[in-house]
């Protein structure tokens, strides 16, 4: 199709979106170098743990070492930062500063004219800065660029070097370090001569300088990759943790934001060399543990193809029926959502494809733009795999993962079927068919294609739910799963499929043989190992946890074997075909790239290559992030904010969840969801689960307003992504998109004040509130009233809500239909906002207020009654419509 997006137009469309730059030569290299280094290191540390030792048959033990929390998050940050520092400009020269600074020669040459010297000088000095900096066509690195590189190696090689020195200095105070000339005592003579000028940094500690220059390089790397937003918001906080004591303590309302005096000294400390706060805090510590293994197996499932296999399998799935191409497109977001939790990603991926057919289709251009970027931005939400903010609330609730899924479920559920109403309106409305049959595959022979694709998302909630495996062994575990079928579907053909199944049925055996009789694999019994048999059964797990590694083994062998053997199954992701091209190139030999262990290689490599620099931007934003729950600790501003933002809402719940929605979607902005996430639970999270409300629930509303903010107008990140393929209005886009997702606004206040919503069951915080189990289901009076009947009743809310965007129900709803259907969803989806609003109010004018008691029943019954009526009435009025018509047609 025409007007459907080459790979190369959406690299090129992504890299515009998050000012990324387009690297070519040895730069591309050493860029790819890293990031595949990167996801090594985090591979390992998701196999092995902080102890860096192997021991290799024959040979025995090699151990390099083990690394401190705190030395292993400095490494990851720092990768974090190399990669940033390569793949986003220092400035293009087009920025606000620059433009203004751009205009100081012309001023100069106007006023003393083309000859002056001053006029050469500030010439000269123009082209030195360009030179040095301004990177106009995102395509070069630049020397203040290599200059923060090496400063970023300093910092972290002294991490790695000198961590006994550190540890005395976080007991003593960073002033206890040693000084830069007693580091390096060549540089004597230039730091006396700098104290004698009256510049003493000789008095400061070299574990000062780096902690500064490395909490300066995070905001100059939070501005390239994620925007000067950001890079402002963090640096107030450091302003403030710095002069917050100028604040009057006895100042109206702000007093309460006065903090004690801190000197730049332990200012320093606790943002750079602390793991509880700071750079290097939980938020980092999530994203070693959980964040960047999951983006990994994101990554590796995409490029081996499950992306278009899985915007295929919707298409089959949905295709044909009525406004198909944008039910297929919510389908494939839902499936690619399950791969990437990048909301931008999502819609470029999957957009590419769907956005031109549901042009075709019958769609507007803004709506089909709305249709991608809000279900697109929904991948966040989805379970299993969510989006980084998901592992956040894990940490910062102490709630296993396998809870966090399950809770946020049904709200996800919700949201995608609320998409579906709407463009099934939309669809019905403006008569918009499905796809031809040749544009669309059959369902059974796509699924026998490629159901490996779906084996991975199995285990993974195998792992989670079932075995209830942490959530790192999981996610490794699983992406052990990915390699070893994509190599197995690589070596598998017609010819090689029985003596490759055999070869891996008979090495399992001898495995299982070998652990049954010496309690130790094969290769350890044959150089020398052995002990104690295991039992069948024990044998039989041992040889199960390895199939993964014995299913590799025997498919790259297979590989070394037939490197020109037919692949049927195989369909890797352009990416992958493309660096295959490429590397033989550079290796010249082309005919490289039809070798299938090759094209194997390519795979693993971009995988590792792709998630690295995934995850820079996440691991960046984390670095961040939490440089403000770090402010807020060592300030000790926390409860003073918490007792403002009490005030401030007046004691309503409501009030403060109003705030809160409104809080994220500003400061979401532009910003990425997991940042807006950090920041609002620091400020906020407290607040809201003081209310009694599950904790739980307060953290996945934060999160979920934090998402729409990415649909929310005017910096509505999304959508204008979505635009830009769909090339209609930006602004009328990001409006269609945020209308299109309302459920996602209004569904967070229903789980809120109604927790049964999420499965959860309990009242409080702590160990009170539980995700419900058997024996709750079981129990009908209370799992009907408090689970089944929300639950249905947010179902039937979002179709109201479709009746009241779309304007559509059988028939055309009149506008004050549309008043109805609202009323009808809000009492339907989340009754006790409106229950709670009311009696607010009547407090406010001195009336008496009630409990809600069964008026949550009650009124989600009313709002049924309400629903019914005026859908039976519409469709009457269709009925009516459509005799009129035959009547017509009768009489012509």
């Amino acid at each position: 199709m025409s007007d459907t997006l080459s790979e190369q137009e959406q690299e090129a469309l992504v890299e515009e979106l998050e000012h990324r730059r387009h690297l070519r030569g040895t730069v591309a290299l050493v860029t790819s170098a890293i990031a595949i280094t990167f996801s090594a290191f985090q591979m390992w540390l998701a196999a092995r743990g902080f102890i860096f030792e192997v021991t290799l048959p024959a040979i025995g033990q090699i151990s390099l070492g083990a690394l401190q929390l705190l030395q292993v998050n400095a490494v990851h940050v720092t990768f974090a930062l190399l990669l940033s520092f390569f793949m986003f400009p220092t400035t293009t020269g087009r920025g606000f500063l620059s433009r203004r600074l751009g205009r100081i020669v012309p001023a100069v040459r106007e006023r003393f004219g083309d000859y002056s010297p001053l006029t050469r000088g500030t010439e000269t000095l123009r082209r030195g800065v360009r030179w040095a900096m301004v990177d106009s066509d995102r395509n070069r690195v630049t020397p203040v660029d290599f200059l923060m590189i090496g400063v970023a190696l300093l910092s972290v090689w002294y991490m790695l070097t000198d961590f006994d020195e550190i540890r005395r200095m976080r007991a003593l105070g960073l002033g206890f370090g040693r000084t830069i000339s007693e580091v390096y005592p060549f540089l004597s003579p230039v730091f006396d001569f700098l104290s004698a000028v009256g510049i003493p940094l000789n008095e400061v500690s070299y574990a000062f300088i780096l902690g500064a220059l490395g909490v300066l390089l995070v905001l100059d790397a939070t501005r390239r990759a994620l925007g000067l937003y950001l890079m402002v918001i963090v640096a107030s906080f450091i302003v403030y943790a710095r002069w917050g004591y100028l604040i009057p303590i006895d100042a109206p309302i702000v007093g309460v934001l006065s903090i004690p005096p801190l000197d730049w000294s332990s200012i320093v400390q606790n943002l750079w060399y602390n793991t509880e706060n700071g750079v290097f805090g939980i938020p980092v510590t999530v994203s070693v543990r959980f964040i960047f293994i999951f983006i990994l197996f994101g990554a590796f499932l995409e490029m081996s193809g499950a992306g278009q296999w899985f915007i295929e399998l919707a298409y089959a799935a949905t295709g044909r029926r009525k406004g198909g191409p944008a039910k297929a497109s919510i389908l494939a977001s839902g499936f690619m959502g399950t791969i990437s939790g990048s909301s931008i990603a999502n819609t470029v991926t999957t957009g590419a494809f769907t956005i031109p057919l549901m042009k075709r289709s019958g769609y507007r251009s803004e709506f089909a733009g709305a249709v991608e970027a809000s279900a697109s931005s929904g991948g966040q939400i989805l379970p299993p795999v969510m989006g980084a903010a998901a592992f956040l609330i894990v940490e910062y609730t102490l709630t296993p993962f396998r809870d966090v899924i399950m809770a946020a479920a049904i709200p996800a559920i919700v949201f995608f079927f609320g998409v579906w109403v709407m463009v099934h309106l939309e669809a019905s409305k403006e008569n918009i068919g499905g796809l031809a049959d040749s544009e669309i595959v059959s369902v059974r022979p796509h699924l026998l294609r490629g159901w490996f694709y779906l084996v991975p998302l199995v285990l993974l909630l195998y792992y989670l739910i079932i075995e209830r495996l942490s959530i790192e062994r999981a996610a490794w575990y699983t992406l052990i799963a990915i390699g070893a079928l994509i190599a197995f579907v690589t070596a598998y053909n017609r010819r090689s499929r029985v003596p490759l199944i055999g070869a891996i049925v008979g090495v399992s055996a001898i495995q299982f043989a070998s652990f049954a009789s010496a309690g130790v694999g094969i290769v350890s019994l044959l150089t020398g190992g052995g002990g104690t048999g295991m039992t069948p059964i024990a044998a039989l797990n041992a040889v199960a946890g390895q199939l993964g590694w014995l299913t590799l083994a025997v498919s790259l062998l297979t590989l070394l074997l037939r490197p020109h053997a037919d692949a049927p199954l195989l369909d890797f992701d352009g990416q992958v075909d493309s660096a295959v091209v490429k590397g033989a190139k550079m290796l010249r030999r082309p005919k490289l790239a039809d070798n299938r262990g090759f094209q194997y290689g390519g795979f693993v490599f971009t995988s590792m290559d792709s998630g690295a620099r995934t995850a820079t931007a996440v691991v960046i934003a984390v670095a961040a992030a939490g440089i403000i729950p770090g402010v807020i600790s060592v300030s000790g501003l926390g409860p003073n904010l918490t007792q403002l933002i009490r005030e401030v809402s007046g004691g309503s719940i409501v009030v403060l969840l109003v705030l809160t929605a409104i809080s994220s979607i500003i400061l979401g902005m532009g910003m990425p969801t997991t940042v807006t996430y950090i920041i609002l639970v620091s400020m906020l999270g407290d607040a809201i689960a003081g209310f009694g409300i599950p904790i739980l629930s307060a953290h996945l509303f934060i999160l979920y307003f934090g998402v729409i903010a990415d649909i929310t107008p005017p910096v509505a990140v999304a959508a204008y992504a979505a635009s830009g393929i769909a090339k209609s209005d930006q602004f009328q886009t990001g409006v269609e998109a945020f209308s299109l997702s309302l459920n996602k606004a209004i569904v967070p206040f229903a789980f809120v004040l109604t927790p049964g919503i999420l499965l959860l069951r309990g009242v409080g915080t702590g160990q009170e509130v539980h995700v419900i189990g058997l024996n709750d289901v079981t129990n009908l009076g209370y799992f009907v009233p408090d689970v089944l009947i929300p639950v249905a009743g947010v179902f039937v809310g979002v179709v109201a809500l479709g009746a009241t965007v779309i304007g559509y129900l059988y028939a055309d709803v009149s506008r004050g239909d549309r008043a109805w259907f609202a009323l009808a969803a809000l009492l339907l989806m989340a009754p006790l906002l409106l229950f709670n609003t009311v009696t607010g109010l009547l407090g406010l004018v001195g009336l008496p207020t009630f409990e809600p008691g069964s008026f949550d029943l009650v009124l989600r019954a009313i709002g049924a009654v309400a629903f019914g009526v005026l859908a039976l009435k519409n469709r009457r009025r269709a009925d009516r419509q459509a005799a009129e018509e035959r009547s017509r047609t009768e009489v012509a």
